[in-house]
């Protein structure tokens, strides 16, 4: 009895398995069946041809594309790309999304080319994307025609700027970043460039982007130890692969496809780089250090011109030549441990031209980066809140460089003593530096 029990028990047993298996083998998954949109392509489908590159030439056109952000400040979208448009060749274009693995349908692009281009065939651009219902969108890129594409016969920009949206100001990674753009040629000022970099830390600068194309070997060292600790952000910028960039401002004069190695391109894309991680961004050239003449430092400038004007979100900082010709006669700080460093030494010119106003004179700027929308070097196009010209005597620029006003003799410059306020932790400061990139001078006294 107990054998046929043991029989029955081992029978049923196999044939449970025997079941197990044919369901496994010749039943179809019903997961097909779920309410949930199936994809239209694999998941990686539109990772194909994701670009690394911070300039993508465009399929099917003249143009580049850089960089793509949320941005639904302006009504109706919620994407903006930036790129760099050839005018004469301006065509009907079409957003297409990869939506956490499927793709969307297309959605009309809208084209705005920035105003200041200065007869060059190239301009900035932005291009602005709705997106459409039911698309949780990862990345972007643009067609010629509205009829959904392979992926991967085009490039995908990452959106960025994705996850902090709504973030409040005081949360930010940053108080403040320096947008400096377009180093090219055989740029090696290293000692000018390494004494403002110290005195920014000083002021409170927490992040300097620079966009390199090409640079001289002793500021190539300089930089690669700054962005190594974290101060300094390299972002590659070979616009000389892609177009004849000019070296100066207007196309008349200077020819080439696009102004000044696309500076106006690479000023947008850092405001729009740092929009969610700092609450200032500074918009000034390599040589130009904007230097508070109130406050010891550049918090509590912004903190005193923030009460005063808090709808403000565009500071412009009056430019202030110190030509370099002219030396401060005791030669107090004509370091010995300096000799040999390629660059100027800011600390010995004192004496500053007072600006002709009779004549257009340039402004740089702080902003609140989510005020902005578009901007040229001197002042912004397009912002949301108001624009306030900070008085000369709270705040000015400090540019050592070849005199504008060149006729001017000592007696009708004015003495500015300024950055020496700074001398005892400034100098020390650039010794360590140039001394950890090897360029100190050590042999002297």
């Amino acid at each position: 009895m107990e054998l046929l029990k043991h029989f029955k028990k081992k029978l049923i047993l196999f044939f449970i398995t025997a079941l197990f298996l044919f369901l496994v083998f010749t039943v179809k998954t019903p997961s097909i069946y779920n309410s949930t949109p199936k994809s239209s392509v694999p998941p990686s489908a539109c990772s194909m041809r994701i670009s690394e590159q911070t300039i993508t030439p465009l399929n099917n056109t003249k143009h580049f594309l850089v960089s793509a952000y949320m941005d639904q400040r302006v009504k109706d979208f919620d994407i903006r790309i930036i790129g760099i448009f050839r005018r004469d060749s301006i065509q009907p274009l079409h957003c297409f999304f990869c939506c956490a693995g499927h793709l969307s349908k297309t959605t009309p692009a809208t084209i705005l080319q920035h105003p200041d281009n200065y007869g060059f065939p190239f301009v900035t651009t932005d291009v602005m994307c709705q997106i459409p219902q039911n698309c949780s969108a990862t990345h972007v890129t643009l067609l010629t025609t509205p009829d959904k594409q392979s992926p991967s016969n085009h490039p995908w920009l990452p959106i960025r700027n994705k996850d902090t949206v709504g973030q409040k100001e005081e949360n930010m990674q940053f108080d403040f970043t320096i947008c400096i753009s377009n180093l090219f040629g055989n740029y090696n000022n290293v000692l000018q460039f390494a004494q403002t970099l110290e005195m920014y830390k000083l002021l409170g600068v927490n992040r300097v982007v620079i966009y390199n194309t090409s640079c001289g070997a002793g500021l190539d060292r300089l930089l690669q130890s700054y962005s190594d600790e974290g101060f300094v952000e390299m972002v590659p910028w070979p616009i000389d692969k892609h177009l004849n960039p000019s070296r100066g401002w207007l196309h008349s004069e200077h020819g080439g496809d696009l102004h000044y190695f696309g500076q106006l391109t690479t000023l947008n894309e850092c405001i729009y780089r740092s929009m969610e991680r700092s609450r200032y961004v500074l918009l000034n050239d390599i040589d130009e250090i904007i230097m508070p003449y109130q406050h010891e430092d550049l918090m509590s400038l912004m903190n005193m011109l923030r009460n005063q004007h808090p709808n403000a979100g565009v500071f412009l900082i009056e430019n202030h030549i110190f030509p370099k010709k002219h030396f401060e006669p005791s030669g107090r700080f004509h370091l010995p441990q300096w000799n040999g460093v390629p660059g100027i030494n800011i600390l010995e010119h004192i004496y500053r031209e007072d600006p002709a106003r009779n004549i257009y004179h340039p402004y740089k700027m702080i902003v609140r980066p989510r005020m902005v929308e578009m901007t040229s070097v001197h002042e912004v196009i397009k912002n949301f809140g108001e624009r306030y010209k900070v008085p000369l005597d709270v705040c000015r620029i400090v540019h050592v460089r070849v005199a504008l006003l060149g006729s001017l003799t000592l007696e009708q410059l004015n003495v500015d003593k300024r950055l020496w306020d700074f001398q005892e932790k400034l100098i020390p400061n650039v010794d360590k530096v140039l001394k950890r990139v090897g360029m100190l001078n050590l042999t002297q006294n």
